[in-house]
């Protein structure tokens, strides 16, 4: 996603919000895309880790699921 022009893309995410969107769907929308185009970048670098690195770190999916992040609502 190089040689973009940033404002055109900043217009094509608007252009894709409903009409009722507020400032906190439109700056999401922005998050997601850094955060996708620096997931790509990196494993464009081979800057990853393994699955079993993951874990080790942050331990299993088992745990995740009986102790989820509860997440605060702001709509």
């Amino acid at each position: 996603m190089k040689n973009l022009n940033i404002k055109e893309e900043a217009r094509k995410l608007i252009d894709k919000l409903p009409e009722n969107s507020t400032w906190d769907d439109l700056m999401y929308q922005i998050y997601v895309r850094q955060t996708v185009e620096a997931g790509l970048a990196d494993s464009k670098a081979s800057n990853l880790i393994s699955v079993q690195e993951v874990r080790k770190k942050f331990g299993s999916i088992h745990f995740w699921r009986k102790h989820p992040i509860k997440q605060q609502v702001t709509h």
